[in-house]
């Protein structure tokens, strides 16, 4: 009896020092510095964290709004980029979340807009959209016909590509923006909408496309890490996290956007509170605030881990989805607009790619 505990203690002892020395080690391996330099010109990528403008005072109306945002959008136009990325899920995703609605039904609702409308005007389902939509993509003509945007518009549309059915929108002539070529009444009182909706893509990302005679955007945000938190658990998952929350880092940014928000209808407003969300460092105060104490909330269930698991997760994939775009469209200048708690991990993760130079957000908005 005696050597078998022995051994189970030589085992443990064994153990113990394996998972120690597991816990120092580093790769060897570092992706960020093996860059090339590539042949033919680099994919350069430009990060902006932005605030969610949905989430402004509603006094900030769009007429107000366009205007506040005209030198930051005057700095993205000289910066010339050549493929935006937003935000925003792409049809595809959303195609297959809605084939999933045990995990992903919530999701859906929430960031997926109906198709239906523009499938009934077009009589193309998701997946044959997006290939006719790419089909038009790659044959488009220089100067293409106000009756090939607005098809296009539709086809977009109904592929669940939305950002791009609004940059082609823009592209039209004001007379030009009628129902017509696939364009339903009701299509064509969304795409209005959506020009005067408060958000990122459609007064930032739709409208520099436009001047910028780009033809769509890439829908790169990710879902598919969603999983629906037990009915029992939500209570206490809230708590721990609001908990984690509550810390010095976040009084400080509290504090830092109270000053930033009070400033934000003056001239020169809007562009300081993007510096400062792009400014070095920012990413840093978030991840104290957020990410970095949940990390360490100390839920029995690990409700902090989970969660920064999921960021993480999300993270990669929305990046994975950018870099598939750089794949395919080698020397892109890409700008990616991206809530600004996502900046931090946007960066980190692209900067390991051995494809990508990243672009200084707080150089370029000088």
């Amino acid at each position: 009896m005696f050597p078998r505990l022995a051994s189970f203690l030589i085992l443990g002892l064994c153990s113990t020092g394996t998972f120690a020395a597991d816990a120092t080690y580093r790769p060897d391996f570092h992706p960020d510095q093996l860059k090339g330099p590539p042949a033919g010109r680099p994919n350069q990528v430009l990060v902006l964290g932005s605030p969610h403008l949905s989430g402004l005072p509603k006094t900030f109306t769009p007429d107000i709004l366009q205007p506040l945002l005209e030198p930051l959008l005057q700095r993205l136009q000289a910066w010339q980029p050549n493929a935006i990325a937003v935000e925003n899920l792409s049809g595809l995703q959303c195609d297959f979340m809605r084939r999933n609605p045990t995990r992903y039904a919530e999701s859906v609702e929430t960031y997926c807009i109906d198709p239906a409308p523009a499938r009934a005007a077009t009589g193309l389902d998701v997946p044959t959209a997006i290939a006719e939509m790419e089909r038009l993509l790659a044959q488009w003509p220089d100067t293409p016909t106000p009756a090939q945007r607005r098809r296009l518009a539709a086809v977009c549309l109904a592929a669940g590509e939305h950002g791009s059915a609004l940059v082609q929108w823009l592209r039209l002539p004001p007379q030009e923006r009628r129902a017509a070529d696939s364009l339903t009444p009701e299509l064509v009182q969304f795409l209005d909408k959506r020009m005067t909706r408060r958000d990122e893509a459609g007064m930032i990302a739709a409208v520099l496309a436009a001047r910028l005679g780009l033809e769509r955007l890439w829908q790169v945000d990710d879902h598919t890490a969603d999983t629906p938190t037990a009915k029992d658990k939500e209570k206490a998952y809230g708590a721990a996290l609001q908990a984690a929350w509550d810390n010095p880092a976040t009084t400080a940014r509290f504090a830092a956007d109270e000053v930033l928000y009070a400033n934000l209808a003056k001239p020169g407003g809007m562009l300081a509170l993007y510096r400062d969300y792009n400014a070095p460092g920012t990413a840093m105060t978030v991840y104290r605030s957020d990410f970095g104490a949940a990390l360490v909330e100390p839920s029995t269930e690990g409700f902090g881990r989970s969660y920064v698991g999921y960021w993480e997760t999300r993270n990669l994939r929305m990046v994975a989805n950018m870099r598939d775009v750089l794949g395919q469209h080698p020397g892109s200048r890409m700008l990616t607009i991206v809530g600004a708690s996502h900046k931090g991990y946007y960066e980190a993760y692209l900067d390991q790619m051995h494809d990508v130079q990243l672009v200084s957000a707080d150089a370029v908005l000088q």
